[in-house]
């Protein structure tokens, strides 16, 4: 099928989990090539095999299956003609034990899966192949039993290497080479038995040197008087080797004259490890069987989208009798594009031999192909736009539509002017029903639902919206076309219905009287309520911030302290009283402990106004000058005396 609706249906994920509910990597390969098939016998014969092999899974989950790990390597040893070592006969004895297994645990399941308990009748159980690796191998060695040959040759070898090991041991206890000795122990080096002699010793012990320690203090000695039992054991080694070697060749080439029963019985477990993949799968979603047809009719019953679960609202769809495409509205987040992927996942699936989650009933057409127009595409790279992507995408499907496809289109015509949108929204769906093929498509335009009302083989579908909760039911109900549900959400949340009716005026050519809605929600009253008193509080928070911004306004024009107010001087920690009014330096002049000083308004508060201090008309001259100017002042008023002066400074 086309590889842009696998992606989007995101068909790869199904098989991704289906290959973990297998045990091998070939039955995992035969799940990565599954594509639908489109031959409707062969369809019906992978669902059958599905449906078989749930039942056996209903039965009993321990079924038998060989990982068949392995098996490809020693397939092609055997095929360079390469001596399989007793770990691949080990793997091929186990393959034979496990297919064994598997015929007497499928032969009584015959009741429930009459068609793929026939597969097992065509396996091999060669037995006599069995047999005669079980009796050779043994813990991943070559038995001593496997010839009478290689048993001779182990026994003569046991007996040289126990008198070498002897002599070995007489010459360490021996107390001539006490001192001699480095260690106790017997070794060997390059298949010899050795003794470890301290290297400054190496020349008394007379035999052949064949290795030296990594300090180069100690020599491995092989004492000349083991020589010839060394000799004599290295041959029967070798004659061991030839006679293990010549076992395995036999052995080799009786699978390899049994090649063909072996790959009959490698394809039969692999494909039974492919069937109850599908079993274990169908019995994880809750799948059922389901009909086919060619006629391009789809009905399914409580659909669920595999990848979502169990808490989905199940999905009634069906296409393909009365009409031959569906237009579904409805607002974003209602489940329009869930809806479109289940139905063409679902297909896929169904095509596939895959159970899917329906209730029974339900039936699906076998199409050619399954073009999809979901998302908006957008490509850097391509520096492609949302609505040329759909264009170019949509212009693929013109090309390769027909009868035998499904086409599934989400929000067909949006991305650019409504207007425009909506007309080759209407022209495509026009070409596509020229075209003969089945159509499901969702949009936003109220001009499509009018479209899908009065062409021939159209039908209108909404995903349902629950106006007193404000949430989308995700349910898809076909032969109803999507209400305005924009105007009645607005006029639910309160909105003034003059609004709403002249909104209506404007979109629809035509009056209509809303009626006013009255909430019977205590709990929505209560939150009204709430919300109301809450705009009354900040409308009152906001009056008091402009009185509030008012007296500082004013307080920014008027001096800060006034002439005889008290203040509190910070830096001195003293209270003093304002002379002096406000420089162009911000400084007061301010009178502390009889001083007269110039301070920053910034290091000043207010402790005491004046109105508080002194009486109305006081004269503070009293406070601020001194008694010398005071006198003067006293003499100037009652007569003129040369030479007497006042400095006065401005206030």
């Amino acid at each position: 099928m086309n590889r842009k609706t696998i992606e989007l249906l995101e068909y790869d994920k199904i098989k991704e989990i289906l290959k973990s509910f297998a045990l091998s990597d070939l039955a995992k390969e035969q799940i990565h090539k599954l594509e639908p098939y489109i031959d409707i016998s062969l369809i019906e014969k992978h669902m059958k095999e599905t449906t078989e092999a749930r039942a056996v899974v209903d039965i009993s989950s321990s079924i038998p299956i060989h990982s068949l790990i392995g098996i490809n390597n020693i397939k092609q040893k055997i095929a360079k003609g390469i001596v399989l070592n007793p770990e691949d006969l080990e793997t091929v004895a186990g393959l034979l034990r496990e297919v064994k297994k598997l015929k007497r645990f499928i032969s009584d399941k015959e009741y429930v899966a009459p068609t793929i308990s026939s597969y097992a009748l065509s396996t091999f159980e060669l037995d006599d192949l069995l047999q005669e690796i079980e009796r050779c191998i043994v813990h991943g060695r070559v038995d001593d039993r496997a010839s009478s040959e290689l048993s001779k040759i182990r026994k003569k070898i046991a007996i040289l290497e126990e008198r070498i090991k002897n002599r070995l041991e007489s010459i360490l206890r021996n107390e001539k080479y006490k001192s001699y000795i480095q260690d106790g122990l017997i070794s060997t080096r390059n298949g010899r038995y050795v003794i470890p002699v301290k290297n400054e010793y190496r020349k008394n012990i007379e035999g052949s040197i064949h290795d030296m320690s990594g300090s180069g203090s100690t020599a491995f000695i092989e004492p000349a008087e083991v020589k010839k039992y060394q000799d004599e054991l290295n041959i029967h080694v070798i004659e061991e080797e030839k006679e293990i070697y010549r076992i395995l060749s036999t052995l080799t080439a009786m699978i390899e004259s049994r090649g063909r029963e072996l790959n009959i019985n490698i394809e039969a477990m692999c494909y039974y490890d492919f069937i109850f993949a599908k079993g274990k799968y169908s019995k994880s979603i809750d799948g059922k069987t389901v009909k086919f047809n060619s006629d391009n009719y789809i009905n399914i019953k409580k659909g669920r989208h595999p990848l979502i679960g169990t808490s989905v609202v199940p999905l009634d769809f069906a296409v393909g009798k009365d009409y031959k495409g569906v237009i579904i509205t409805g607002p974003n987040t209602g489940g329009k594009t869930v809806a479109l992927k289940t139905v063409g996942l679902l297909t896929m699936m169904a095509q596939s031999g895959i159970h899917v989650p329906v209730e029974d009933g339900s039936e699906f057409a076998v199409f050619a192909d399954v073009l999809v127009d979901i998302g908006d595409g957008q490509s850097i790279e391509q520096s492609l736009s949302t609505f040329s992507s759909h264009i170019k995408n949509i212009i693929s499907i013109l090309d390769a539509a027909n009868k035998y496809t499904l086409v599934i289109m989400d929000e067909i015509g949006a991305g650019t002017d409504p207007g425009e949108g909506m007309g080759i929204a209407i022209a495509v769906l026009e070409q596509l029903y020229r075209k003969k093929a089945t159509i499901l498509a969702t949009t936003h335009y109220s001009e499509i639902k009018d479209f899908a009302l009065n062409h021939e083989g159209f039908v209108n579908g909404c995903m349902e919206f629950d106006i007193d909760t404000l949430k989308p039911l995700y349910k898809l109900n076909i032969g109803k076309p999507g209400e305005s549900n924009a105007f009645l959400i607005a006029l639910r949340l309160g909105m003034n219905k003059n609004i709403i009716e002249r909104a209506h005026e404007v979109t629809y050519k035509e009056h209509k009287e809303y009626l006013e809605y009255k909430s019977e929600d205590k709990k929505e009253t209560l939150e009204n309520k709430k919300e109301t008193h809450t705009n009354e509080q900040q409308l009152r928070k906001f009056e008091e911030a402009k009185l509030i911004n008012k007296v500082y306004e004013k307080q920014k024009t008027e001096p800060k302290f006034s002439l005889g107010d008290s203040v509190y001087v910070s830096f001195m920690n003293r209270t003093g009283v304002i002379y002096e009014s406000e420089n162009a330096k911000g400084e007061y002049g301010v009178m502390v402990m009889k001083k007269k000083l110039k301070i920053n308004k910034k290091r000043l508060s207010l402790h005491i106004t004046k109105d508080e201090l002194y009486p109305e008309d006081y004269d503070f001259d009293i406070v601020f000058e001194n008694k010398e100017d005071r006198k003067k002042k006293s003499i100037m008023n009652r007569k003129h005396v040369k030479g007497i002066e006042v400095e006065l400074k401005k206030q």
